[in-house]
């Protein structure tokens, strides 16, 4: 099974940091973010693995050509910028890399956790066009997934800082969950990205076709996550690290 690394953007909001390097090599615990998704997904048996790349992406491949772990086989998906086409789009630019008839795993570069990969892909249902890993919400939280929570299909999504609900559900009739950015996708996605743009978001992508298409949620209650995206959270990732030791 393959897995896809969004390792493409920007990080401003990490400041002068993501000036001098591409996001997925700003070090938590002194080892670059890539370099602990690569051996997480290695651990977990996926060795096939692309990652994307578009903001210093010469950066990106010089540094997994010299670090890339033993046994791992490594394909780049150069998005050509001048920003990278955000996760829909990394997902759709990526399609001949990844479309071989096998689900693959799709992780962001960004999120530290102690997520059992292996077990959370043998869990998806072989039906659903895509399987992302939730969990309960995080205080930070306030954009959600919305699940039917007989089955935990997904039904719909919310902001609960604006009120916006999408997928014609009612919030209260569901189970709200954080996404975490780790999720499984079937290689039938790729005929039903054909029409959307070159850019876009795979949170706008799952909550319209979960209406005709199967797309569920496999819960983590306990998952330990952090997504790292601040200098604030950065700085929790190197404690969290610390304290693992």
């Amino acid at each position: 099974m393959k897995a896809l690394v969004f390792a493409a953007g920007l990080g401003t909001r990490l400041g002068p940091l993501t000036a001098q390097m591409p996001k997925a090599l700003v070090p938590v615990g002194g080892e670059a973010m890539l370099g602990r998704v690569m051996r997480k997904l290695c651990f977990a048996g996926f060795r096939d693995i692309v990652v994307t790349a578009c903001y210093k992406a010469g950066m990106v491949q010089d540094w997994l050509r010299e670090n890339c772990p033993s046994g791992a086989m490594v394909a780049f998906s150069l998005e050509p910028g001048p920003e990278p086409f955000e996760t829909g789009g990394g997902i759709k630019f990526a399609r001949p890399l990844l479309e071989d008839g096998e689900p693959f795993l799709v992780h962001n570069v960004d999120i530290l956790s102690d997520a059992d990969l292996a077990t959370f892909a043998a869990a998806a249902r072989p039906n659903a066009l895509a399987t992302l890993l939730v969990t309960d919400p995080r205080p930070e939280d306030y954009r959600f997934f919305l699940f039917d929570p007989a089955d935990m299909r997904l039904v719909g999504w919310t902001n609960t800082r604006t009120g916006e609900v999408r997928g014609g559900v009612r919030v209260e009739d569901c189970r709200r969950m954080s996404f975490c950015g780790i999720h499984l996708v079937s290689p039938a996605i790729f005929p039903l990205m054909e029409s959307w743009p070159e850019r876009f978001s795979i949170t706008d992508f799952y909550i319209k076709e979960a209406e005709r298409h199967p797309i569920y949620g496999i819960a983590a209650p306990d998952l330990k996550i952090i997504d790292i995206g601040t200098p604030e959270t950065l700085a929790e990732a190197e404690r969290a690290v610390q304290g693992s030791r």
